[in-house]
């Protein structure tokens, strides 16, 4: 049976160090303790002036090239995961496809916000499984939200960062590695609590908007704390029920970076070690659609996997939109 298995992964941090100490100045009081005593966020990376989301996912591919020893033109298919794209149209994955010379690839923009990764992950899978001519698929999760903060809201800009992940999968038919299920769900009762709300058509960008700052990523509504917990610990279970392995037996769980403090809850919840979640936010701040992807290749070049072992991918974003699937690596 045609199944899909990742074989490579890369990921990019731009090269602007922001500390908290910066922010610190800017807002005239202190959020460095509080960050790092709740977030453990020290610094975050974000894009000089002349770098776009385009640019981060050139490097993010070309680090995954490297890795699976394939050129731009063996990809069938690219799929970007941004809410932060170059454009509102057209797609990001044009400009990316153009940039790297992917001249054989079909490519799309997918916007599930900050659970893209792993709805692209699940896409790509899809597309390998159902159609033969897909031999190479390549993923991308990208975020350039520095260009959305308003520096002056403390809520959001000192949480936020930019970067970029990627992976890319091929075809398999053996039983070591591969997809083994996934669980997409999504709450839209919330879609107005966070997002970026002027510059589209629901609110074109006028001069008042604008003035308002509602072209800027904006808190609007109090998530319930124990949402994420509850929601990621559920589909956890859910995945590994649907592909017949115990929860116990998760080697990796690459988790939305946004709270340290969630994800170890659900850790907590599903009886297994804190590290089994690594984190990355502590340096790169939360980097969206791109942190999963990040933590992951951090493990990957650590050597932190082996053949067989059994990962997961749980990522939550605005909307809401929650993502899980597993994989044997």
């Amino acid at each position: 049976m045609r199944n899909a298995k990742i074989i490579a992964t890369g990921s990019y941090n731009p090269p602007v160090i922001v500390p908290n100490s910066w922010f610190n100045e800017q807002l005239g009081e202190d959020v460095d303790t509080w960050l790092q005593e709740n977030l453990t966020i020290k610094n975050r990376r974000w894009m000089t002036e002349d770098q776009t989301t385009s640019d981060l996912c050139v490097e993010a591919a070309s680090q995954a090239l490297d890795m699976a020893g394939l050129k731009p033109e063996d990809i069938d298919l690219m799929i970007i995961s941004t809410d932060t794209p170059d454009f509102i149209s057209p797609s990001t994955a044009s400009v990316v496809q153009h940039k790297m010379n992917m001249t054989k690839a079909a490519t799309f923009d997918i916007n599930t916000a900050c659970a893209g990764f792993v709805t692209a992950l699940e896409t790509a899978t899809n597309f390998i499984k159902g159609d033969t001519k897909y031999k190479y698929a390549l993923v991308i999760g990208a975020y350039a939200m520095s260009r959305f903060l308003d520096v002056k809201d403390k809520k959001t800009a000192t949480l936020f960062a930019d970067g970029a992940s990627a992976a890319i999968l091929t075809p398999t038919s053996d039983s070591v590695s591969g997809h083994l299920s996934s669980d997409l769900r999504t709450r839209g009762e919330y879609n107005d609590y966070m997002g970026i709300y002027c510059g589209a058509a629901a609110e074109p960008p006028t001069d008042e908007a604008l003035a308002a700052k509602r072209h800027k990523l904006q808190f609007v509504k109090k998530f319930p704390k124990e949402l994420n917990p509850i929601m990621w610990t559920d589909m956890i279970r859910s995945v590994a029920e649907q592909g017949g392995f115990d929860v116990a037996d998760i080697k990796r769980a690459f988790m939305t970076q946004i709270n340290i403090n969630q994800i170890w809850e659900t850790m907590d919840n599903l009886g297994l070690p804190r590290e089994t979640a690594p984190a990355i936010m502590s340096e790169l701040g939360y980097t969206g659609s791109a942190a999963i992807g990040m933590a992951f290749d951090q493990s990957v070049r650590n050597n932190e996997l082996s053949r067989g072992d059994i990962i997961v991918f749980m990522g939550s974003g605005g909307g809401l939109t929650f993502a899980c699937n597993a994989f044997r690596w």
